[in-house]
C-alpha cells in the first residue's frame, strides 16, 4: 500500500519532444533579446544626453531662464523666438554659416571623391597616402585651430613671411582680424580638416562598385567621363547622400575654429550661429534666447536634411 502511494505521487515524465521545443523557444527568445540588451546602454545614454537635453532646451526657450539657484524664471512665451528675427548679429551669423556650408561642403566632397578615385589604384605607397589624407580627421580641432592661427598670425606668421618673400613687401597682413580673410581662414580649416572623412566614405563606396559594369562600359567604348557619369556616380549615390547630409549638419554647427581663431571678430563679422549661441548662453547668461536660437536651427536643419534625402533618393 505504501509503495502504491509512493508511485502515485511521482510527477508525470516529460517527453523529449516537449523539452526540445522548450529549449528551442528559449534559444530563439535569447537570440532575439540579445541585440536589444547590447544596444540598451547606448540607447539609455542617447536618451539621457541627447533626447532629454533637446526637449529641455525647447522648454527653456519659452522662459527668461537663469542658471543661478533660486532665481526666478519668468515665462516669456514666443518673445525669445521673435527676438531672433530682429537681431542683426543673428543675420550676420546665419549668412556666415550659410557661406561656410556652401563653400566647405562641396569642396570637401569634391576633393574627397577625387582623392578616393585616385588612391583606389595600386599606386606605390598608396597606404601611406591614404593615411596622410585621413590624419587631419583624427587630429584635435583645438590643435588644428591653433596651428592655423599661428600660420596666419599677423606677427611672425608663416603666411606673412611667404607673402613678403614673393611680393617684397614687409607690411604684415592681419589675416584673422579682417572680415573676408578671417572667413577664408575658417573655411580653409574646415576643408582641410574634413576632406579625410568624405574621402574614407567615398573610398569604401568606390570599392563596392561592380567591376563588371565598369568593364562592360569600357568595352562598349564609353570614355572615362561617361563611365563616371553613367556608372560610378549612380552606383555611389547612397554614399553621396550620406556624406552630403552629415557634412551639411556638421558645417551648420561650426564652432571651434571661429571661437579660437577669430572669436567672431572683428565686430561679429566672422561670427556664426553656434559660437554666438555659446556666447549668449555662457557669457551673457541669456539661456532662454540661446535656446530659442538652437531650437530654430534644429528645425531648419531637420527640414533641410529631409529635403536633401527626398531629392537625392530619386530613382537612378
Amino acid at each position: 500500500m505504501i509503495a502504491t502511494n509512493t508511485l502515485e505521487r511521482r510527477p508525470a515524465a516529460v517527453s523529449p519532444g516537449v523539452t526540445s521545443r522548450r529549449s528551442r523557444r528559449s534559444y530563439r527568445a535569447r537570440k532575439i533579446a540579445t541585440p536589444y540588451l547590447l544596444l540598451l546602454p547606448a540607447v539609455l545614454m542617447y536618451v539621457v544626453f541627447t533626447v532629454y537635453p533637446i526637449f529641455r532646451q525647447f522648454e527653456i526657450s519659452f522662459f527668461n531662464w537663469h542658471i543661478f539657484p533660486g532665481a526666478s524664471n519668468p515665462f516669456v512665451g514666443f518673445s525669445n523666438f521673435t527676438k531672433v528675427f530682429h537681431d542683426p548679429v543673428v543675420r550676420t551669423a546665419a549668412f556666415n554659416s550659410f557661406l561656410y556650408i556652401v563653400i566647405t561642403v562641396p569642396a570637401q566632397m569634391a576633393i574627397g571623391l577625387f582623392a578616393a578615385a585616385f588612391l583606389t589604384d595600386r599606386l606605390p605607397g598608396g597606404m601611406f597616402w591614404r593615411a596622410a589624407v585621413y590624419i587631419p580627421v583624427v587630429t584635435s580641432w583645438v590643435v588644428v585651430s591653433f596651428i592655423f592661427a599661428y600660420i596666419f598670425s599677423s606677427e611672425g606668421g608663416i603666411m606673412n613671411a611667404v607673402a613678403g618673400f614673393f611680393t617684397g613687401h614687409t607690411e604684415t597682413i592681419p589675416w584673422t582680424a579682417q572680415t573676408w580673410t578671417g572667413n577664408a581662414v575658417i573655411w580653409l580649416i574646415g576643408i582641410w580638416k574634413g576632406v579625410g572623412w568624405s574621402f574614407i566614405i567615398f573610398l569604401a563606396a568606390l570599392d563596392g562598385v561592380p567591376r563588371q559594369l565598369l568593364e562592360s562600359a569600357r568595352i562598349d567604348g564609353a570614355t572615362e567621363p561617361r563611365v563616371w557619369r553613367h556608372v560610378v556616380l549612380p552606383s555611389i549615390r547612397p554614399a553621396f547622400i550620406f556624406v552630403l547630409v552629415l557634412l551639411v549638419i556638421g558645417a551648420a554647427q561650426v564652432f571651434t575654429q571661429i571661437y579660437l581663431v577669430t572669436l567672431g571678430g572683428p565686430y561679429n563679422s566672422t561670427q556664426a550661429l553656434m559660437p554666438y549661441m555659446y556666447m549668449l548662453a555662457f557669457k551673457d547668461f541669456e539661456f532662454g534666447y540661446a535656446a530659442a536660437m538652437a531650437s530654430l536651427l534644429a528645425v531648419v536643419l531637420f527640414g533641410f536634411s529631409v529635403a536633401e534625402i527626398r531629392i537625392l533618393r530619386q530613382e537612378v
